[in-house]
């Protein structure tokens, strides 16, 4: 691998030309960010999904109670 100029942790492959990132605290730092958005986003579905079954049974009690 041949490395570009100007950057410290980029390489050009030879055979394909791809560029190649050699960074790999960069790449854990990205992966552990997937990671927690994943989180994120499942801990939000969950939050909705309780919302919408504590309104289900309050409507329940005031329908229950009429």
């Amino acid at each position: 691998m041949i490395k570009v100029k100007g950057y410290q942790n980029l390489y050009r492959d030879e055979r394909s030309g791809a560029i190649v990132n050699c960074d790999s605290a960069a790449y854990n730092q990205y992966v552990k960010s997937l990671s927690y958005r994943e989180s994120q986003k499942m801990e939000i579905e969950q939050m909705k999904n309780d919302i919408e079954e504590i309104k289900s049974l309050l409507k329940e009690i005031v329908n229950g109670s009429k």
